[in-house]
């Protein structure tokens, strides 16, 4: 069995936008630290995530970690959960690029609800899981930032205090 992983940072409306994954594409940064910040508040303000990672396995996907206190948390979902369908669209074969088109979809068609219901597999046993995909709070979006400027700019991380709460 093939496993591949990929960071989907609290697979967001932000993937759906063609934007680069907060993962190991931050490393590349080219611009101002002040640039950087300013880009990632704008292209995150009012951004939609769930907040799950997945693992691609040959087939399917499964949740890798979930984000505290995200939409995934408050919805039950759990690492290891095996994601059997998403609104009625099968995911036992999908990749995490079809998982990010149905999301796409979803908020598509649904004017922007974000409500979804989630088949799992757990233990064996299948699971109905309503979520709803729910806007970055300026905690998370302060967090992101911070976590941008300590990989990517290192120096200028220095000088910028942590998020409150941290």
């Amino acid at each position: 069995m093939q496993v591949r992983t990929s960071r989907v940072v609290s697979l967001s409306v932000l993937l759906l936008c063609g934007a680069a994954v907060f993962g190991a594409d931050m490393k590349k940064c080219n611009q101002s630290s002040r640039e950087c910040e300013q880009e990632i508040r704008q292209m995150l303000a009012g951004r939609l995530y769930l907040g799950v990672e997945v693992e691609e396995m040959s087939p399917g996907l499964v949740i890798k970690s979930i984000a505290p206190d995200s939409p995934a948390s408050r919805a039950e979902m759990k690492t290891g959960d095996r994601l059997m369908a998403v609104n009625g669209r099968s995911t036992e074969e999908a990749s995490i690029k079809d998982f990010k088109q149905i999301i796409k979809n979803i908020l598509d068609t649904n004017r922007g609800s974000g409500r979804l219901f989630i088949i799992v597999l757990r233990h064996g046993q299948l699971h109905k899981l309503d979520a709803r995909l729910e806007p970055y709070s300026k905690a998370q979006i302060d967090k992101i930032v911070a976590q941008h400027l300590l990989e990517a700019h290192p120096a200028t991380a220095q000088q910028v205090p942590p998020p409150k709460g941290q």
